[in-house]
């Protein structure tokens, strides 16, 4: 299995400049990309093996990691706009 971080700037390599701005502007922005982090972080663990929790929890990770990732790709698409 190939592991592929998930991290923001990777995932929207092209919004780079926008989501360090609204990192440093925007309360909100920040504290779910700090949850999307620390989530990510985690899910990427699991994957590596290094944590061995349950499926339904790995799964539950997932989607909020899916989740967050969608919150702040609208935040960054209405910044941009």
């Amino acid at each position: 299995m190939s592991l592929v971080k998930h991290d923001l700037v990777h995932e929207f390599p092209e919004h780079r400049e926008a989501i360090h701005t609204l990192k440093m502007s925007d309360a909100h922005f920040a504290n779910l990309f700090k949850k999307y982090h620390e989530v990510d972080h985690e899910v990427h663990r699991i994957e590596e093996g290094v944590e061995t929790p349950s499926d339904t929890y790995t799964d539950t990770q997932k989607k909020l990691r899916l989740r967050l990732k969608d919150q702040l790709h609208t935040i960054i698409l209405k910044h941009s706009a």
